[in-house]
């Protein structure tokens, strides 16, 4: 793979285009699954390489860009809870200039003089689950993990088995408050619990997070009750009344109540206090009685961080900063091939299982054939792995790359169909071209169309679809929706009761009117991800007006005037619908279902839907503050005036966008003008 500097822009867009599926998939194994395949380092690289990408090819910025991700989907066997306020990750930081560019963009964006000082609270960032607790006139009525950040997962009644955690708090309490923190193992408990774990002769946990996940995500409360959880509050969600005008007032508020925050929670007022801070936990990393992989700094400030608001998956007023990762070595053993749903051949390598900062590691994801081509990697090479905190590592150097031994050769066929495996020009993966004749490529589309992030059928998981797929039921998607007709079939197979299969059918049955964004996302158009389908229907409404935009003449034109629709993913819708075999999956799929027109959540205001231009000088924001709020208003944003705005925000300097917009006969209104619409869409 060329370096960042040497990508052409083609390069680019195919690497960003991996990169999001990648990190998707692996924040999907992290957070859905408890099955994490790479460490936090290796995670954190992706992001860093996705972010350098975008900030030198910003028109290649996709609509499932992983700056757009939260989590993943909640679990199935549990209830599904939609959280009031999103519960958002966090930006993070590798290096002291990454800190001191936070602090100097959160001064950029609110205008503020260099001499005005940006006070921070700092706290460990605990390796644990995150939860939310919401309380009612005192009362804890319901508790949900963060799920994909919109929708998590109802735990209340595991939570109610935790004693960190009170089941009524009194004093000053609002009507409603959500109090939002960790739940985590201690080191300790994590140590007796697998020892207990191996002397029954039980599976072991991997590290104290998967622990504390795996408990408290139980469809019994009493398993939960029997691990030794904790809780430690750091945030809070949806609040009648605020008890503070700071972060640090309205934890120290949440503390009094009887609920535990961390007693390393401080208040920083310089650049240089928080970077001393930070080396202060470092050193306390080994002795701390759980696991941490950061320290997180917030803006002090609530006024402040309304001003700054959020990223699409972020607030602006926070960031983490993360320790650096710790390395050993081993052998890789083999590497294996895995063929996707795409046809993408992903290489897997087998190491000899070796304790990398006290956790067993024995797999590593390696990619494409140019990371190995890179790493110089074969079967039998003494590596360097390293990891921050969960299973699999990145390989980082390998030691024995000038031994003389035949290089790996990536295969040139597909391992599961035999057809010719090759690279597109511009591309680092490679594909399988045998397309639905291949058997993996069709189980994995067809895995991905019930998927929890796709259409979220329950009970048909992927040992059910591979089942289905070998016996000869399931050929297309359509074929999941005349199960029904096989029902005695199916009851009459091992492990299946009449029960369970009635219940499947019925989970079918009512995703007959699916979401249409879920929908097309599901249908695994290549470069189509979540966000993109949802910026899809949003522009389009229906999925047969997407079809008939994809088929029409001007297609490209029409679907990347779309924004977040760039040439790469419009190429790609046209070349799906253009395919007579998609065409055919298409017409069948509906004719079994069929997905309502889309409605959008976005919040109605005077601009919804309109192009807004800001031009000269705002004096009570800054611009990206005023893009911000336009955005949150369900407005688009442009840098130019041009036939298709709608409207013009004109402050003092305006000079030819005024002029332009003038001359099109554009709305033009001043600063307090905007301010009345933001203020009349609250």
């Amino acid at each position: 793979m060329n370096s960042l500097f040497d990508m052409s822009e083609a390069e680019a867009a195919n690497r960003l285009m991996w990169l999001a599926r990648e990190i998707a998939r692996h924040n999907r194994l992290y957070h859905t699954q408890d099955a994490p395949e790479i460490s936090d380092a290796e995670f954190d690289a992706l992001v860093r390489e996705n972010n350098a990408l975008e900030a030198r090819f910003p028109h290649l910025i996709r609509p499932d860009s992983p700056n757009r991700q939260v989590g993943a989907a909640p679990a199935a066997h549990l209830s599904k809870v939609t959280h009031a306020r999103p519960m958002l990750s966090l930006e993070n930081a590798f290096a002291d200039e990454d800190v001191e560019e936070f602090i100097g963009r959160v001064r950029r964006f609110l205008n503020l003089s260099e001499d005005e000082a940006v006070i921070l609270t700092a706290e460990p960032k605990i390796d644990g689950l995150s939860c939310s607790l919401r309380y009612e006139r005192g009362a804890l009525v319901q508790a949900a993990t963060r799920g994909d950040g919109q929708v998590g997962e109802d735990v209340t009644a595991n939570v109610r088995t935790i004693a960190d955690i009170p089941q009524h708090i009194e004093g000053n309490i609002p009507d409603v408050f959500e109090i939002r923190g960790e739940v985590y193992m201690a080191k300790a408990d994590f140590e007796a619990i697998n020892a207990r774990a191996e002397s029954e002769g039980s599976k072991l946990f991997a590290n104290p997070r998967n622990a504390a996940a795996g408990s408290l995500r139980q469809k019994d409360p009493g398993v939960t009750a029997s691990r030794p959880l904790r809780f430690l509050a750091h945030g809070w969600g949806e609040a009648t009344m605020l008890p503070g005008e700071t972060q640090f007032d309205v934890i120290k508020t949440i503390e009094s109540w009887g609920i535990p925050v961390d007693p390393r929670f401080v208040r920083l007022a310089t650049a240089a206090e928080v970077l001393a801070h930070y080396r202060h936990i470092e050193a306390l990393r080994a002795d701390l009685p759980f696991d941490i992989d950061g320290v997180v700094y917030k803006v002090d400030r609530l006024d402040w961080q309304a001003r700054l608001g959020f990223v699409a998956k972020a607030p602006r007023w926070a960031i983490a900063h993360k320790f650096p990762a710790e390395r050993a070595e081993t052998t890789l053993e083999a590497i294996d091939i895995q063929v996707g749903r795409t046809g993408k051949l992903t290489p897997v390598g087998r190491l000899q299982p070796v304790t990398v900062g006290g956790v067993v590691v024995s797999n590593v994801t390696l990619h494409n054939r140019d990371e190995i081509a890179r790493l110089g990697v074969r079967p039998g090479d003494r590596v360097v792995v390293q990891r921050a905190g969960d299973v699999i590592p990145q390989i980082v150097e390998n030691l024995t790359r000038e031994v003389s031994r035949e290089a790996y050769a990536f295969p040139d066929q597909c391992p599961e169909c035999q057809s010719e495996a090759t690279a597109e020009e511009g591309e680092v993966d490679v594909r399988c071209t045998g397309g639905l004749i291949c058997p993996a490529q069709r189980v994995e589309r067809l895995k991905h169309f019930v998927s929890r992030v796709a259409l979220d059928i329950e009970g048909l998981g992927e040992k059910t679809i591979t089942e289905f797929f070998g016996l000869g039921w399931l050929h297309s998607p359509a074929d999941i929706f005349r199960l029904r007709k096989r029902r005695d079939e199916i009851v009459a197979r091992e492990g299946w009761q009449d029960k369970s299969v009635d219940n499947l059918l019925a989970a079918i049955e009512t995703k007959r009117a699916p979401d249409a964004a879920r929908f097309l996302f599901a249908l695994g158009i290549r470069h189509v991800g979540a966000v993109t389908a949802k910026d899809l229907m949003k522009a389009f409404g229906t999925v047969s007006r997407v079809r008939e935009v994809a088929v029409g003449e001007g297609a490209m034109d029409e679907l990347t005037q779309v924004e977040g629709i760039g040439p790469v993913v419009a190429e790609a819708l046209v070349e799906f619908f253009h395919e007579p075999h998609n065409q055919s999956v298409w017409d069948d799929l509906l004719s079994e279902i069929s997905p309502p027109e889309y409605v959008s959540n976005v919040r109605a205001s005077a601009v919804s839907g309109k192009v807004v231009v800001f031009t000269g000088s705002l004096e009570t924001m800054s611009r990206d503050e005023a893009k911000a709020q336009a955005e949150s208003l369900g407005a688009k944003t442009a840098g130019s005036v041009s036939a298709k705005t709608d409207l013009v925000v004109a402050g003092p300097g305006a000079g030819s966008k005024l002029k332009k917009a003038q001359e099109l006969g554009i709305e033009v209104i001043d600063e307090a003008a905007w301010a009345a619409i933001v203020a009349g869409a609250a």
